[in-house]
Formats: C-alpha cells, sequence, structure tokens
C-alpha cells in the first residue's frame, strides 16, 4: 500500500509508466543479469530505462525509478526478429518499502520494431564480432541450418547448434524490441489494470485508431478514476469497454485479486498445503518459474492465505538478475527467481538446502526443507480443499497440461497419508469424494464433460451462475467464487485453532514507552500454557509456529489496540470470526479436541451484490486540451505521449471533492497501524519503526543499481542481524532451561516442555546453519562444510587418548550413527551434541581457527569472516554452558552408545585374591543393560548397547564359587563414551556369604560427576575419601561403632531434607525432574535418613558380632505373627498394620536375590514409601516390645514425641505418587 499520509487522495493509480530502449544511449550490455557473452547477441540481455512516467511525482508516493525499471522488466531488454514468436506477456509486481509499506504494479511487455539504423547496424557488428570469436575458439561449425531451425530456444553453451540459428541479418530480418507499458497501483486490482493496459495495447495494434488518442484515457485512469471505497464496486471505461473492480468491506477478508485456481493447478493441493507450511514457520522459500506471473501469483496467494497472520521477512516475488546475490541472505526470505526454461534445478547453486522450501512451479515440483513438521489435521484439510475444488472442476493433484513436465508430477496417494498416523490424522478417515471422484471412471468422463460445458459438477446452488444480471464475465465471477471459499477454509483452520488465543496473551504490566523500550525482553504470550491445552499431534508444528516472527508480530499487535476502534481491520475480522466460534461451540478454554471442524462460513452474497448493482460509475473518458496534430496514431507503436497534458492532474477533481471525508477516506495499512495507537507523531514513528526492526532488518533489497558499497553496507545488516538474534536466542533457552530459579528472578515464563525445548534447538540450530552458509563460496550445506575442516585436522592429529576433548571424535561419533541419513541431520545431531558436552563454544571456535580453511570457503564479507562478531557470537554460545542439557541424549533414544565400566575394589582387603566370577546390570531412565558378565580380575570393560538415557543404578554382584569370594568394591564408574557423561557409583561394601551383611549382590545408586571432578577421577583412580562420604558411611562393619554417630536434632533435619527432596520433585514440571531413585537411595535420600533413626541408641551384644536393622525388623515381624496366631487382637486399625508390615518383610526374605541385610532394609523403605506405608509402620515398631529390648532409652524411636513428629513428616509423602525404578523391587510382586 501506499506510504503516504492524509494527503495521498483515493485515485485508482498514481503512475503510468514506459520502459524500453533508449535510442540515445544505445545498447548497454546488462551485465549483472550474468550469463552475457557466450550468447549469441539477439539473446543478450540489455539495459532497459525509463522512457516516461506520467506524472513526475505524486508526494503520497515518490516515485523509485530503479525498482520501478528493474521489476517492469527484470531481464532487461529482449531483441527478437520476426520469425520468433512475440506476444505480449503481463505480469505485476511488488515493490516494499524500508517501513514494510507496499505498492504494486503491472506491466504488459510487449514488442516493437527497431526503427533506429544506429541500433540495427549495432546489432549487425555484434553479430560479426560473436561469429568471429566463435570461428577462432572452436572447430568450424556444420551450415545444416535446418537442424537447428525447429529448435526453438537453445542453452547458451552449446554454441555449436545456436551458431548460425537465430543469426541477425540487416539486409534481410527485422529487429524487434521489448517496450512495456506499466501502472504503479496503492492497491492491487490485478484483473482491472490487466484490462487497462491490454485494451491500450489493443489500441495501437489494430488497424483502426482508438476513439479518442490514448491520453485521453491515461488521463482518466490516473486522475478522474478514484478507488472504490471498502465494501463497494466500481465501473470505468478502458479504451473498448468498461472495466470493474470490487473492494470488500471491513468486516470481510482483505483484498485480494489473484486467481487461486492457477495455484492449485499448477501445483495440487498437496504441494499448496507443504508450502503454506513452510511459509507458516519462516523457512526460507524459493520460487522458480518461467513466468513472472505466476511466480507473483503463487507469493500473493500463499501470503495471503495466512490470513490472520503476515509475512514478515524480505519479501520479493521477482527477484530481479541483478540481485542474485540476495539468495545468499541468512534471514528468511519468500523470493521468485525467473527460470529460463533450460538450466536444470542442479545448475542452480542455492544458500543453505536444509532450510529452504524450493517451489519448481513449472514443473509441478517441490523440496521441503528437513524435518517439517505436519500442518496439523493435514488429511481432513486437503480433503476439505479438495470437495471446493472438484466442484469447481478443478482436480485436486493439480491440471498437469498447465506445468511444463507431467513426468515430475509426484502424485498424491490417499492410502498413503491414510496410513500414515504419525501427522496427527486418523488412519482410515473418510477420503470417500475425493478418491471415489478420482478413481470412478463415470464420474472422470462426467468431470471432462463438465469441463467442456463450464456446468459445475454437483451444480451446488451457491454455484449455479447467477442470471446475467452481475456485470462480469462468468469465469471471473467463478474465480471470485473460488477464492473466497478457499480463503475461508484457510482463514477457518487458524480461527479453530486459536479460538481462545486471547485467554493467553500477556498483557504488559507496564506503560506503553517501557514496552516498546523493553520489548525484545517482554513475553508476550503464555506459550507453555497454550500447548498444554492442544491435542498431541498439534504440538510439533505448533510449538515451532509459536516461536516465528509473524506469531509473535500478531500478538503485538493485540496487545497494541485495546478498543474496537483502535484494531488492525485484519486483527479485527478475525476477532471478529473468533467471537462467533465461541458462541458456536461454547467451549471453555481447556477442552481441546482435535476434532476436524469444517469451514461452514463462507458467504459469497457480498460480491455477489456488489457485482450486481455497481455503486459508482467513474467519469468516462474525454478529449483533452491538446495541441492540433498531437496524439496521432502510428499502427503497432505506443506513442510518445504529451506529458503537458499527462503531468498535472484536473485543477478540482470532482471525486475528491464530493466524496473526500466519508467515501473516499483512505486509510492505508501503515495509516491503521499507526492512528491506533493514539500517541503523538514522534512516538508514533518510533513504535513503527521498533515494530519494523524486531523481526528482520532488511524487509527488501534496495532496488537500486548496485554498487559494491551497497551490497556490503545489505550484508553488513545481515551480520549484525544474525548476532542480534543469536543474542536472543541464547537469551531465550537460558533463562527456559533455568526455569523456576528464573521465573523468581523475573525473567520470563513458568516452565518449560520438553517439545518446546526440542522446538528451541531445532531453531539454534537453523540460525547455526543461516550464519555457516552466509557467505559461503560454494554452496555446500553445514555439515559438508564441518567435516571438510576435519579432514584437514585429522591427518596432523596423533591417537586420541580416551575422552580428550576431540572434535574430531565428536563428529566421527555421529557419522558412525546409522539412524541419521541426511548431512543436515548429522550436523544438527552434533550440535546437540556439543550442547549436552557442554562444549558447542569451544568446538566452533577451534572449527573457525583455521584461518586458511575460512579464506578458502567464504567470501569476504561472511558472518564468519567479520572477527568481532564472531567472537561475541561463541562467547553468546559459552553462555550455555551454565546450564545442563540431555538434547542428545533425549533425542537419540534408539542408538548404540559404548559404555565404559571402570570397578574399583579396595586395594587394601585382598581384592587380588578374589575367585567368583562378578556380574553387573545397569540401569537407566530409558532401560537397562540386562546382566552381564565380567571377566575375572578384569576391572575395566566396554560395551555397546541401546541407548539408556540417563543412568540411575547399577546392580553388582557375583555368584560366590571358589576358595575366596569376598569381594570388597568402593565404587564403580561408568562413562558414555560418546557424551562423555560419567557416573561414579559409591559401594564401600563387603560382596560375600559371612562377610558384612552377607550379601552377594547390592543395588548401587549413582549420580553424574561434573566435568572437574572427572578430571581428578582420571589421575587417580582411587579417589580421596571426602569424595565418597558414603564410603565412610558404609565401610567395612567391622564393629558399629565406628559408624558416625548423629544426635536427634541432625537426625531429624536429615529426614525432613530427605522427604523435602521428595516433594520437591513432584512439583516440577515433568521434564525437569531429576531421579528419584537418587532421593530415595542416594547419598542423603530417604534410605539413608532412616537408616539413621534406627540406628540410634541400637544396642550392639557382642563386640564381633554385628547386629542390623533388618535383625530387628525380623524379630518385629516373628512377635507380631504369634500375637496373630494367638489372635490377641488389639484394635483393628493396628492389625492391618502389623499384618502389612509381616507381609513385606516375609516377601522380602523370600526373595531370591542376595541383597544382604542392608539391601533388604533398603527394600522395605523403597516399597513401604511407594504404597504410602512408612508412617503406619513406624508407629508400629515404635509401640512394639522387642524395641524396648534392642534399643537404650535415649534412642529416638523410644522418643514419643520425636517418633510422633517423625511420622507427621512421613505423612507429606502420602500424595505423591511413587513410581520406582524396576532394580530396585527385582525379584519382588507385592
Amino acid at each position: 500500500m501506499s506510504g503516504g499520509g492524509s494527503s495521498a487522495p483515493g485515485r485508482f493509480a498514481d503512475y503510468f509508466v514506459i520502459c524500453g530502449l533508449d535510442t540515445e544511449t544505445g545498447l548497454e550490455p546488462d551485465e549483472l543479469s550474468g550469463e552475457n557473452f557466450e550468447q549469441t547477441p539477439l539473446r543478450r540481455t540489455f539495459k532497459s530505462k525509463v522512457l516516461a512516467r506520467y506524472p513526475e511525482n505524486v508526494e503520497w508516493n515518490p516515485f523509485d525509478q530503479d525498482a520501478v525499471g528493474m521489476l517492469c522488466m527484470p531481464k532487461g531488454l529482449a531483441f527478437k526478429t520476426q520469425s520468433d514468436s512475440r506476444d505480449p506477456q503481463f505480469h505485476s509486481f511488488i515493490i516494499t518499502r524500508e517501513d514494510g509499506s507496499r505498492t504494486f504494479g503491472f506491466s504488459l511487455t510487449f514488442y516493437e520494431e527497431v526503427t533506429s539504423k544506429q541500433i540495427c547496424s549495432a546489432m549487425q557488428t555484434l553479430y560479426h564480432m560473436h561469429n568471429a570469436e566463435y570461428d577462432i575458439l572452436h572447430i568450424p561449425p556444420t551450415n545444416d541450418k535446418d537442424s537447428c531451425s525447429s529448435i526453438e530456444d537453445c542453452n547458451g553453451t552449446s554454441v555449436s547448434k545456436l551458431q548460425r540459428f537465430n543469426s541477425y541479418d540487416i539486409s534481410r530480418d527485422t529487429l524487434y524490441v521489448s517496450k512495456c507499458i506499466c501502472l504503479i497501483t496503492p492497491m492491487s486490482f490485478m484483473k482491472a489494470c490487466k484490462k487497462v493496459l491490454e485494451q491500450l495495447h489493443q489500441a495501437v495494434t489494430s488497424p483502426q485508431p482508438p476513439p479518442l488518442p490514448l491520453e485521453s484515457y491515461i488521463y482518466n485512469i490516473l486522475y478522474e478514476v478514484p478507488l472504490p471505497p471498502a465494501g463497494r464496486s466500481l465501473k470505468f471505461s478502458g479504451v473498448y469497454g468498461p472495466i470493474i473492480c470490487q473492494r470488500p468491506s471491513t468486516s470481510e477478508l482483505p483484498l485480494f485479486d489473484f486467481p487461486v485456481k492457477e495455484v492449485f493447478e499448477l501445483l495440487g493441493v498437496e504441494n499448496v498445503v507443504q508450502l503454506f507450511t513452510c511459509a507458516l514457520l519462516e523457512f526460507q522459500i524459493l520460487l522458480y518459474s518461467q513466468h513472472y506471473q505466476r511466480l507473483m501469483t503463487v507469493a500473493e496467494t500463499i501470503t495471503a492465505l495466512m490470513f490472520p497472520f503476515q509475512w514478515q521477512h524480505v519479501y520479493v516475488p521477482i527477484l530481479p538478475a541483478s540481485l542474485l546475490h540476495f539468495l545468499d541472505a541468512p534471514v528468511p526470505y519468500l523470493m521468485g527467481l525467473h527460470s529460463n526454461g533450460l538450466d536444470d534445478r542442479c545448475k542452480l547453486e542455492l544458500p543453505q538446502e536444509a532450510n529452504l522450501c524450493f517451489v519448481d512451479v513449472d514443473n509441478h515440483f517441490i523440496e521441503l526443507p528437513e524435518d517439517l513438521p505436519q500442518f496439523p489435521n493435514k488429511l481432513e484439510f486437503i480433503q476439505e480443499i479438495s470437495e471446493i475444488l472438484m466442484a469447481f472442476g478443478i482436480p485436486p493433484e493439480g491440471n498437469l497440461h498447465c506445468s511444463e513436465s507431467a513426468s515430475k508430477m509426484k502424485n498424491l496417494r490417499a492410502c498413503d497419508i491414510v496410513s500414515d498416523k504419525r501427522n496427527g490424522n486418523i488412519a482410515g478417515s473418510p477420503l470417500n469424494s475425493y478418491e471415489l471422484l478420482k478413481e470412478n471412471e463415470t464420474i472422470a468422463r462426467l468431470q471432462a464433460l463438465v469441463k467442456r460445458t463450464g456446468v459445475t459438477q454437483d451444480i451446488p446452488s451457491n454455484l449455479l451462475f447467477l442470471d446475467l444480471k452481475v456485470q462480469c464475465d462468468e469465469e471471473e465471477f467463478r474465480v471470485y467464487q473460488l477464492n473466497i471459499q478457499i480463503r475461508e477454509i484457510f482463514a477457518n483452520r487458524f480461527t479453530q485453532m486459536f479460538a481462545d488465543y486471547e485467554v493467553f496473551v500477556i498483557q504488559p504490566s507496564q506503560d506503553k514507552e517501557s514496552w516498546f523500550t523493553n520489548r525484545e525482553q517482554m513475553q508476550n504470550f503464555d506459550k507453555a500454557s497454550f500447548l498444554s491445552d492442544q491435542p498431541e499431534p498439534y504440538l510439533p508444528f505448533l510449538s515451532r509456529f509459536l516461536e516465528t516472527q509473524m506469531f509473535a508480530s500478531f500478538i503485538d499487535n493485540k496487545i497494541m489496540c485495546h478498543d474496537e476502534d483502535d484494531k488492525d481491520p485484519i486483527l479485527r475480522v478475525f476477532d471478529f470470526r473468533v467471537d462467533k466460534i465461541r458462541l458456536l461451540n461454547v467451549r471453555t478454554p481447556t477442552l481441546r479436541t482435535s476434532m476436524y471442524q469444517k469451514c461452514t462460513t463462507i458467504d459469497e452474497a457480498a460480491i455477489e451484490l456488489r457485482l450486481i448493482k455497481i455503486d459508482h460509475t467513474a467519469v468516462h473518458p474525454h478529449l483533452l486540451d491538446m495541441k492540433i496534430g498531437q496524439g496521432k496514431y502510428e499502427l503497432g507503436f505506443f506513442p510518445k505521449l504529451q506529458s503537458d497534458v499527462l503531468s498535472i492532474g484536473p485543477a478540482s477533481n470532482k471525486w475528491t471533492k464530493r466524496n473526500a471525508p466519508a467515501q473516499w477516506r483512505r486509510k492505508d495499512r501503515q495509516k491503521q497501524h499507526t492512528e491506533h495507537l493514539r500517541l503523538d507523531n514522534d512516538q508514533r514513528e518510533k513504535y513503527i519503526q521498533e515494530a519494523r526492526n524486531l523481526g528482520s532488518t532488511i524487509r527488501q533489497p534496495k532496488l537500486s543499481n548496485l554498487s559494491p558499497s551497497v551490497i556490503a553496507q545489505t550484508n553488513w545488516k545481515f551480520v549484525e542481524g544474525l548476532l542480534k538474534e543469536c543474542r536472543n536466542k541464547t537469551k531465550r533457552m537460558l533463562v527456559e532451561k533455568m526455569g523456576r530459579e528464573a521465573v523468581e528472578l523475573g525473567h520470563g515464563e513458568v516452565n518449560i516442555t520438553g517439545v518446546e525445548e526440542n522446538t528451541l534447538i531445532a531453531s539454534l540450530c537453523d540460525l547455526l546453519e543461516r550464519i555457516w552458509s552466509h557467505g559461503l563460496q560454494v554452496k555446500q550445506v553445514t555439515n559438508g562444510v564441518l567435516l571438510d575442516s576435519e579432514r584437514r585436522k585429522s591427518d596432523a592429529s596423533p591417537a586420541m587418548s580416551p575422552l580428550r576433548i576431540s572434535l574430531i571424535q565428536d563428529m566421527r561419533h555421529i557419522q558412525n550413527i546409522g539412524e541419521i541419513k541426511t548431512d543436515v541431520g548429522k550436523a544438527r545431531a552434533w550440535v546437540r551434541l556439543s550442547m549436552e558436552k557442554k562444549l558447542l563454544s569451544r568446538h566452533l571456535k577451534q572449527l573457525l581457527s583455521d584461518l586458511e580453511l575460512t579464506k578458502k570457503l567464504y567470501k569476504r564479507y561472511a558472518f564468519l569472516r567479520c572477527d568481532d562478531e564472531k567472537e561475541q557470537f561463541l562467547y553468546h554460545l559459552l553462555s550455555f554452558n551454565a546450564v545442563d542439557y540431555f538434547c542428545f541424549t533425549n533425542v537419540f533414544t534408539t542408538i548404540l552408545i559404548p559404555y565404559h565400566i571402570l570397578i574399583v575394589p579396595s586395594k587394601k582387603l585382598g581384592g587380588s585374591m578374589f575367585t567368583a566370577n562378578p556380574w553387573i546390570c545397569i540401569s537407566g531412565e530409558l532401560g537397562e543393560t540386562g546382566v552381564l558378565q565380567i571377566p575375572r580380575n578384569i576391572l575395566e570393560m566396554t560395551f555397546e548397547c541401546q541407548n539408556l538415557g540417563k543412568l540411575t543404578t547399577v546392580q553388582i554382584g557375583h555368584d560366590n564359587s571358589g576358595l575366596y569370594a569376598k569381594w570388597l568394591v568402593e565404587y564403580v564408574m561408568v562413562r558414555n563414551e560418546i557424551t562423555g557423561h560419567t557416573y561414579k557409583f559409591p559401594c564401600g561394601r563387603w560382596l560375600g556369604k559371612g562377610m558384612d551383611d552377607g550379601s552377594l549382590e547390592r543395588i548401587l545408586v549413582g549420580e553424574l560427576l561434573t566435568s572437574h571432578t572427572e578430571a581428578d577421577e582420571r589421575q587417580c583412580r582411587t579417589p580421596p575419601l571426602q569424595q565418597s562420604p558414603s564410603m565412610i558411611r558404609r565401610f567395612v562393619t567391622i564393629s558399629p561403632n565406628n559408624k558416625p554417630k548423629l544426635n536427634t536434632g541432625q537426625i531429624q533435619e536429615a529426614i525432613g531434607e530427605a522427604v523435602n527432596g521428595i516433594v520437591k520433585h513432584f512439583h516440577k514440571p515433568e521434564k525437569e525432574r531429576g531421579s528419584l531413585t537418587l532421593l530415595l537411595c542416594g547419598e542423603s535420600g530417604l534410605v539413608s535418613a532412616l537408616e539413621q533413626v534406627f540406628q540410634h541408641g541400637f544396642k550392639s551384644p557382642r563386640l564381633f558380632k554385628n547386629v542390623f536393622i533388618w535383625d530387628f525388623l525380623e524379630k518385629a515381624q516373628t512377635y507380631y505373627e504369634t500375637l496373630d496366631q494367638n489372635e490377641i487382637v488389639p484394635e483393628e486399625n493396628w492389625q492391618t498394620r502389623a499384618r502389612s508390615f509381616c507381609r513385606f518383610v516375609t516377601a522380602i526374605n523370600n526373595t531370591p536375590r542376595n541383597i544382604g541385610k542392608d539391601g533388604k532394609f533398603q527394600m522395605l523403605v523403597c516399597l513401604g514409601a511407594r504404597d504410602h506405608l512408612l508412617h503406619h509402620w513406624i508407629a508400629l515398631l515404635a509401640d512394639c516390645p522387642i524395641t524396648a529390648q534392642m534399643y537404650e532409652d535415649i534412642a529416638l524411636i523410644k522418643d514419643h514425641t520425636l517418633v510422633n513428629s517423625l511420622i507427621r513428616v512421613l505423612q507429606t509423602l502420602q500424595e505423591f505418587n511413587i513410581t520406582l525404578e524396576a532394580s530396585l523391587v527385582k525379584g519382588i510382586d507385592i
């Protein structure tokens, strides 16, 4: 839309422009368009000029000569001879200004005979030079003219064929050159503008001169035809017939005048939905076609279907040849690239293809970026669109006759989609009408008949053509109908998905001014809560969509407008629809369903009414006050127009006078954007700039003849933008990861779900890929670059010692993972691995330290060659080391991982004489290894098994064979050889009959070591004692007296902390919880605390015989069982407790495992916690006569006050559902 202020009158068109060959300056080759000199001169491109424009300038829409010149004739001038086809070509284009406002252009390119003798002889000279050069460079050519004459359009490189083809002989041939007439308008009335230009062109090519001089028609369209007001239609006169345009009202979907039908015919419904998904997730999108108008139609359709969201990034549907370097841009973009119809896709050197969606429009072919999530309810959505398309006689798979190569067509097979359950589609859902219509021959024949006769298929009443009162032809009216129906289906998807979005908008607590200032740090939408309400299949798509710039801008817009009058029109229409849906569904914000709701509100009545009863008719063209002899007609030539009559409009335009305030008041989007803020002008300006800068630094390349300095400046903006994005992403990820602590410090949202963490890491990978491929000399994927530097480094480095920090080793690990098939997948896995190992910044620094390689691979302006920015970028990445990510372990759950085990027995006590056969079993959050036999006397081994996740417990034991079956194990270490995570499992106990508590196996609970302890570990295999307090607590129990004695206060504190740890665990979001096993059986866990309770005041009768807590519990069990048999029954409640206690003790004693007395105690505590029985048992034991015998008077268990407080603390565990790890309760089924 035009970016002007209130002064912009409501004119239909701002400028009429003529572009073409400037005979004064002659032929100037257009080097920027590339591929020039090996081409024959007729195939080369030459610079075109803006020859004239009327009026010279208008204040509300300053004329941009470079942009208009480039976009009217994006390929420059083209020359042809009488033997070439010279049909006129229409295309539209768009100019986006720096502030994001838009102007639309419509141009018709046709061919005129060259009358200038100089130009013709220049062309002849170029041919002589070309042929002479060719004869020197190549073998003499064949003169077989016929063999080439059939070639319509040859590739410039196969010169032998081109040699004599398409040559130009001044004495024999007529030379034609392209010329273009163009309208620049504030709104996109494509159909009307096309008719205006076609009728003007017809006027100069028809044998009869037009009724009036051309100036009259051009003057009329520039100054006398107004814009139709919102919700009205307008009729004005072209050279040969009336032209009608109509504009939707403020309560309808915004103006859109391109035929959606064409996009579905070119691409097919499946491809359109995939392309639409890419656009919503802000991937880079490159459209590729021989036809400029197709590029424009596809781009405009995709962005229009996004309603209520708006594309926020670089948008250049037609990329002029001189701006090809812009494909390097490391930002999301939607661009259209012109193909010459000869080069294959593989010849295109494109940037980071991992994030690129490449759409070959002419060949019905689309290449999708890696890991694209499915659009929610994709199958039902496609079906709903297909039904509408078929009602209009358009096959859902696209019309192959309108695409260049039918062979590339990929058929959409419904059965494939139905069986694909991952994408949120219910298998076997009905595809009936779509399928039947494709399969059934009778219907296929009917369809063909329908197409010929133009009657609709199932003739729904709303599609029957109205009687001929509608003032446009039938075909055009059906285009309007189809457009509105398809757009409504797309809009309905968003109104359904975001029906409750307002509930989750976070209104700023401070005033507008400070909100603008801190906008980047603010959270404007409660993403976690919104996602937690969504059906599971929607999450992969939605969690990524909520991170996009378009969604952020949409919510910002919502926050900015408080009342109805303030609202951005798009938002007003959307909110109105959302309210309607909520009334219909009356659903609560929390009840979500993935039930597909079809679009029911398609309203075409407004369009029909506007077309039946035209609201306004413009002034007819009339004779102007021209000098005699001006405006003369010459067949086949567009005349030189009289600028004196066209450059100034009428002194008093009755249109603007009559209707100024109400009907013709036109708010362009920019104005609406600012007016609703009710701020003064400076603040308004500031807000607009802020809002624009948030998303991307550049909306559109400056369309000027590019000097190196302009290109450098553009690239500098990209570098700054990438750095800013990196800063924001790292900050956001850290805040999310730190979770609650961060929230308490006032940084952002309450929690982050696993889906969201994955999304954030995926978007970080995406950013790294963009940084890596910015300014690459030869395009290759990130991983290719990484691997190249790896090869250069690996030659020099010696054999690596185990788990030295090694970039190359990490890359090799990733390359060995068979499940990852693509380079991009490998690069992303490598990023995840490096983040988990806290080496991302370090590895990238090492990669980038090879300056020779960087120079070889990157252009001077590339991000990775800007030293300061590179340093800051690595510094931002370094901040990830502050938090623990398990983004590799948790994502690649099925891969094989080598684990390294080290068992450290006590050196002092005869470990070397040990004769039994040891075994070990390791468990983690994702699974366990099963029993692994350890060869005798081997204390270190590596084995491979499927990813176990974070490790939790190790069971270690032996078979008690041989003469000396006693083993004192100090601790076990297990290391994941890929991620380097090392876990330590302290033991400090004997395994052997008659030693310690007689255990042959123990369950050890491990903790992840931080990296510095890992380093100490390597130098000295036996760790210092204070690193493993459990060794003291559970060391060789030669006499229980050597255990550290705690007083009752310390014991109570330990119990409190252990229980508190478990309570906190359950209050965390599920994804943030650590290991529950550690809280139960670890160093200061519940088992250890209760052990202290029972050891306090425990009598030890003999010097050399150990008595264990389990001995006491067994005696208590015997006591209760005899009571039960003698039927001395105290109260009912008490009896139930006693029975449950006896049942558990008996079951544990009967287990086939040799877990020893302390192991049995641990098992009892765990089961008691699981079944919420611990506090009952404590009460039971405190009253038991056995306690009086086995405990001294000072014992905690005899102090009623202390026991009651202990019971109260343990009761808090009742509300939690404690699930025990399998290794803790193996061999027991209670």
